[in-house]
C-alpha cells in the first residue's frame, strides 16, 4: 500500500512545484524585465567568462560593492544598470553568460553588455574576444527562445514588449578606434566630421534591429566628455585641460545621436527611444566638482602616472581612501557616486538632460496603459 502511494505522492509534489512556479511567474509578470546592451560602462560581468584583457574581475574593483568583491563591473561599486534596478526595486541584471541566469531568473531580464565593444565591429580589436554588438543582439534572440520555452511564446513576447532596455555605445568608437593610435585606419579613412555621421548611421541599424527584436522602451545614453577622462588627460593634456580633439568628437556625436533617435521615433510613429545627454550630466560635475561633493574631477581614484590615468587599475595601483570624493574611479569609468548623479538625471532630468522625456515619465506612461 505504501509503495503504491509513492508514485502518487511524487506526482502531487511535481504538480505543486509547477503551480508554485507559475504563481511566482505570474507575480513576476507584473514587474518589468530589464535588458542591458553596450560596453564597459554597463557590463555586469560578461567579460569574466571570456579570454580577454578587458576585464574587471580582480581587486580593487568592487571594493564598495555590497559583497566587497570584484564582479566584472568597471566600478568601485554599483554601475548605471544596478542603480536603475535599485530605484525601481528590481533584481540586478545577471550577465547573460552567467550560469546563474536560468529558470525564473530569466524573468528579470539579462545583461548582454561587454567591455570594449563599440558600434563598429572593428572597434576594440585589441581586446580580441568580446561580445560585439550584433552578437549581443543574437544573444537577445536566443534569450527570447529560452524564455519562450519557460513561459510560452506569447508570454515571452509580452515580457519583452513591456521591458526597459538600456543601450550604451559610442565612446569606444573614438577612444578605442579612431583616436586609439596616431594615423589609425579610421582616421585615415574619415575626417572626424565625416566619421561621426558614419558611425551614427551604423548605430541606427543596430537600434532598428533591437526594435525588430521587440524592444519598445529603449534608453540610449550619449558619450561622456571623452577628452576629460583621466586616461586622456594623462596622454594628451599639458596643464589639466581636456583634449580638444576628443571633446570635439563628443560635441559632434551627442546632438547627432539625439537627431537620429528623433528621426527613428518619427519613422516608427512612437517615442520608443529616449536620449540621455550623459555628456552634459558629466560636465556638470567635471566643471564644478565641489558643488557635487567631489574633491577632484581630473584624478582617478585608482591608477598610476599623471592623473592616475595610465594603465589598468590593479592591486598595485594608487588607491584613494574615499571613493566618493572622486568623479572617476579608474582612468575611464565614473565612480559609483558619479553614476548615482547620472542616474538621478536620467530618472528626473529636464529636457536639457533627457529627450523627449525622462525615464520616470516614460515608465509612468506605460504603467498607466497597463
Amino acid at each position: 500500500m505504501v509503495a503504491a502511494l509513492i508514485p502518487r505522492a511524487l506526482f502531487l509534489v511535481f504538480v505543486f512545484s509547477n503551480l508554485c512556479f507559475l504563481a511566482n511567474a505570474q507575480t513576476r509578470g507584473n514587474r518589468t524585465a530589464f535588458f542591458v546592451f553596450g560596453d564597459s560602462l554597463v557590463d555586469n560581468g560578461n567579460n569574466n567568462y571570456l579570454a580577454t584583457t578587458a576585464r574587471a574581475d580582480s581587486a580593487p574593483y568592487g571594493i564598495d560593492y555590497p559583497s566587497h568583491r570584484a564582479t566584472g563591473r568597471f566600478s568601485n561599486g554599483l554601475n548605471i544598470p544596478d542603480l536603475i534596478s535599485q530605484h525601481f526595486g528590481w533584481e540586478p541584471t545577471l550577465p547573460y553568460l552567467s550560469p546563474e541566469l536560468s529558470g525564473q531568473k530569466l524573468l528579470d531580464g539579462a545583461n548582454f553588455a561587454s567591455a570594449g565593444v563599440g558600434v563598429l565591429n572593428d572597434t576594440g580589436l585589441q581586446f580580441v574576444n568580446i561580445i560585439r554588438i550584433y552578437q549581443q543582439l543574437n544573444f537577445f534572440h536566443q534569450y527570447q527562445q529560452r524564455l519562450g520555452a519557460l513561459i510560452g511564446r506569447d508570454g515571452a513576447k509580452k515580457l519583452v514588449t513591456n521591458s526597459l532596455v538600456l543601450m550604451t555605445l559610442g565612446g569606444n568608437d573614438f577612444v578605442n578606434n579612431y583616436y586609439l593610435v596616431p594615423y589609425s585606419f579610421r582616421s585615415q579613412q574619415y575626417a572626424i566630421e565625416d566619421y561621426v555621421p558614419f558611425v551614427i548611421s551604423e548605430y541606427k541599424k543596430v537600434l532598428k534591429r533591437l526594435y525588430g527584436l521587440g524592444a519598445r522602451r529603449v534608453l540610449v545614453t550619449g558619450t561622456g566628455p571623452l577628452g576629460c577622462v583621466p586616461a586622456e588627460l594623462a596622454m594628451r593634456s599639458e596643464n589639466g585641460e581636456c583634449s580638444a580633439e576628443l571633446m570635439k568628437a563628443a560635441a559632434l556625436w551627442n546632438p547627432q545621436l539625439v537627431a537620429m533617435l528623433d528621426q527613428l521615433n518619427g519613422e516608427i510613429g512612437s517615442k520608443v527611444f529616449l536620449a540621455a545627454n550623459t555628456n552634459q550630466m558629466h560636465m556638470d560635475f567635471i566643471t564644478n566638482p565641489q558643488q557635487f561633493g567631489f574633491k577632484t574631477s581630473k584624478i582617478a581614484c585608482c591608477g598610476q602616472g599623471p592623473y592616475n590615468g595610465l594603465g589598468l587599475c590593479t592591486g598595485m595601483s594608487n588607491l584613494c581612501s574615499n571613493r566618493d570624493e572622486y568623479v572617476f574611479w579608474d582612468p575611464f569609468h565614473p565612480s559609483e557616486k558619479a553614476n548615482r548623479l547620472i542616474v538621478q538625471q536620467i530618472l528626473t532630468g529636464t529636457n536639457t538632460y533627457m529627450y523627449p522625456m525622462n525615464l520616470t515619465t516614460a515608465m509612468d506612461i506605460v504603467d498607466s496603459r497597463s
